[in-house]
């Protein structure tokens, strides 16, 4: 976590520096791992509205709606703030006027579906609760019918969880690369044989089609599009304000290493793995974990190997890697100096680790 902490303090040196650029040019793009292809551009080289449009669905879950929808409202505040024209319309669709959301509660006064979008309208498709018995109704219903043909013609589509097996259903994602929730890939895969379906990652940005995974990945994709049109500086203000203190990337792990190896009751183990997590760039040895479980050292080998499926020393290596790529982010930084913060002794010895544990290269 001191690694998160660093990193949104680097990020709060430079913005008074980035809020001069956005405000110069608010359409700059941002070419992240996350992006499959460039060819696409938004609307946002002038100050014209974006219209974004949120399609509601029975049994709509709340928070892939609020999740991805407030990021705009609040981007509308701040740049208001910062004296800047706000850049996005919400408006809120569906196939009746009144639709009941995975709560229970009634989400009313929707517009109907139109039978054209808006020029330059972004469409948004939450995911859906109980997708087994609420995915093969909507499937039939007017609504799939209408994202095929209207919905299609978007300027920008993006979707949230299972929002992704609607839009599977409506043809857009073949040829495209694509993800969704990481229970769901399956499923996915099934509705869309043709599409590109990468599992494990925050969301997938594919010309003008965005993916992204369960939930709270909404979030992150919704702060990646402000980014789109009011540059970084809009991205950290609105992230500020929803105190979302670590922004994640498209191609980062849904499941974080901080979270990974830790479905297990064996309190030894989870002891250490707090330790670790607290402190990444410890001098960390077998002999020091051990003394924090209270055990041996080859006891709490065994206990590791079994309980969390990995040795003390790769689930150290993991933490530290996952540390080291929320540094690594700010360009400014060097792998040297990043691998030092994160516990290595130089940029080789991370280079090392890596090459077990990972493909491609540190800085990439």
């Amino acid at each position: 976590m001191v690694a998160l902490f660093r990193r949104i303090e680097g990020e709060k040196c430079y913005v008074r520096s980035q809020i001069m650029t956005s405000r110069a040019n608010t359409g700059k793009r941002d070419s992240g791992p996350h992006r499959v292809k460039s060819g696409h551009r938004t609307q946002s080289a002038g100050q014209e509205r974006i219209p974004i449009c949120v399609i509601v669905t029975d049994n709509v879950l709340l928070l892939d709606v609020a999740g991805i929808v407030e990021p705009f409202r609040i981007a509308n505040w701040w740049s208001a703030k910062e004296n800047l024209t706000p850049r996005f319309d919400l408006r809120f669709f569906g196939a009746r006027s009144t639709e009941r959301c995975s709560l229970g509660l009634s989400l009313s006064r929707l517009e109907p579906l139109p039978k054209r979008l808006p020029d330059g309208a972004w469409l948004i498709v939450p995911g859906i609760a109980d997708v087994s018995t609420t995915l093969p109704r909507l499937a039939q219903s007017s609504v799939v019918g209408w994202l095929a043909n209207v919905g299609a013609l978007a300027a920008r589509k993006l979707t949230v969880c299972s929002g992704a097996l609607l839009a599977a259903h409506a043809g857009w994602l073949d040829g495209r690369a694509c993800t969704t929730h990481h229970g769901l890939i399956g499923t996915l895969r099934s509705i869309a044989p043709r599409a590109k379906v990468l599992e494990n990652r925050i969301f997938v940005v594919d010309d003008s089609l965005a993916t992204s995974a369960g939930i709270t990945a909404g979030i992150d994709l919704a702060l990646w599009a402000v980014g789109e049109v009011l540059g970084p500086a809009g991205a950290l203000g609105v992230a500020r304000e929803m105190v979302v203190h670590a922004r994640r990337e498209g191609g980062d792990p849904q499941i974080s290493s901080w979270l990974q190896q830790r479905n297990h009751l064996h309190p030894a183990v989870h002891r250490v793995q707090d330790a670790i997590a607290q402190a990444p760039s410890q001098s960390w040895t077998l002999a020091s974990m051990a003394t924090i479980a209270c055990v041996g050292e080859r006891q709490l080998t065994r206990l590791f190997k079994h309980y969390a499926g990995s040795s003390p020393s790769d689930y150290l290596h993991r933490v530290r890697l996952e540390a080291f790529d929320e540094l690594i982010v700010d360009e400014r930084r060097s792998i040297e100096s990043a691998a030092t913060a994160v516990g290595y002794s130089s940029a080789q010895q991370l280079r090392r680790v890596w090459r077990r544990q990972r493909e491609g290269s540190p800085r990439r």
